[in-house]
């Protein structure tokens, strides 16, 4: 099995067929040209197997799983009735459009993002052309699950990617992808002590193994992450638990979608985080969790978020004399650098 999936990963999958630009007609189960119109011709045709659809593609859509269905059943019908199925991603993305047009734009914007095709240039008169990230978005995570035990404290945390999102699996290192089977294989042989040792590469290199709650384990990749435009207490400062509590209650268990900006100088992905829809900075400004880090950000929403908690007195504006979490780093910097914990000063 260790081999098959070598194989796979590889791309000289036994499934691998070539075609020949002399055909008029490829079944759209044998194209194989890239990642994403490989992934979403499998797909298909594991529809018109079993009508099932793709797991992950819940994380990317807002829509149910009953329209799903209907989705696939419409791409399906469309890629058979094509006289010549698509070659390209820019084409697999055109046709993904052009028969999802009538859903909305955000569905179809998780559609391709799931597989990783491109947005197709079409007409500006078309009303259902996908919407680009956000200005200055360099990409979005979908995460797994968030576990309480990797957030820190109000303002950061670790999440996990599933190395089978197309933006992931196009990244792994071959000595991961490697390690992993190889680890497959040591399991299987009951060779803990060697299956223990890849182990220690794959997490050396930042992926994970996470078990879901069907008690199977999911490689991912860690991403360590800090909250756009905001700062809240550190842990040993008055209302630091507090706040971390509060972020710990609005995410636990679900999965984020997270806009990263960038990087900090910590190699931390400084993002906005999204759960089910809602906005969790501003949820945590409202609630006086957390303050306005308006030295990095200027978003005017963050500052009347901010004021709105602040004259309602909720959480840390309830407190005599709240202090400022980058001044109270100042005066405790030296202190925690005695004791070998340091503050970072973002």
């Amino acid at each position: 099995m260790g081999n098959a999936i070598l194989r796979c990963l590889r791309g000289d999958s036994d499934d691998y067929r070539p075609h020949h630009e002399t055909q008029t007609s490829v079944p759209y189960w044998t194209i194989q040209v890239n990642v994403g119109l490989s992934d979403l011709s499998n797909d298909l045709n594991n529809f018109s197997i079993t009508s099932q659809v793709p797991g992950g593609l819940s994380q990317y859509v807002a829509s149910s799983k009953k329209a799903q269905i209907y989705w696939y059943k419409k791409l399906h019908e469309a890629w058979q009735e094509s006289s010549l199925p698509p070659r390209t991603s820019e084409e697999a993305a055109r046709l993904v459009v052009q028969t999802l047009r009538r859903i909305q734009n955000a569905d179809i914007e998780g559609v391709l993002e799931f597989y990783g095709l491109p947005t197709p240039q079409i007409s500006a008169e078309s009303s259902h052309l996908p919407s680009p990230l956000p200005e200055k978005v360099k990409f979005k995570l979908h995460t797994l699950p968030v576990d309480a035990s990797v957030i820190a404290d109000g303002d950061g945390l670790s999440v996990y990617v599933d190395t089978a999102y197309p933006r992931e699996s196009a990244n792994v290192p071959r000595e991961v992808h490697e390690a992993a089977i190889e680890r497959t294989e040591a399991q299987a042989a009951k060779d803990s002590a060697r299956a223990h040792e890849l182990l220690k590469i794959i997490k050396k290199a930042g992926y994970r193994y996470i078990k879901g709650h069907d008690n199977k384990f999911t490689l991912a990749r860690k991403y360590r992450i800090r909250l756009r435009g905001i700062d809240a207490p550190e842990m040993a400062m008055t209302y630091g638990q507090e706040s971390k509590e509060a972020l710990v209650k609005l995410i636990q268990g679900k999965s984020l979608t997270i806009h990263v900006y960038g990087e900090d100088c910590y190699g931390r992905s400084i993002g906005d985080i999204y759960c089910n829809g809602v906005f969790i900075q501003e949820q945590l400004l409202k609630r006086g969790f957390a303050w306005h880090f308006k030295a990095y950000d200027q978003r005017p929403e963050f500052a009347n978020w901010q004021k709105e908690a602040r004259l309602a007195r909720r959480g840390l504006w309830g407190l005599p004399n709240p202090e400022k979490p980058w001044e109270w780093r100042k005066t405790h910097r030296n202190e925690l650098t005695k004791n070998n914990n340091p503050i970072q000063v973002y």
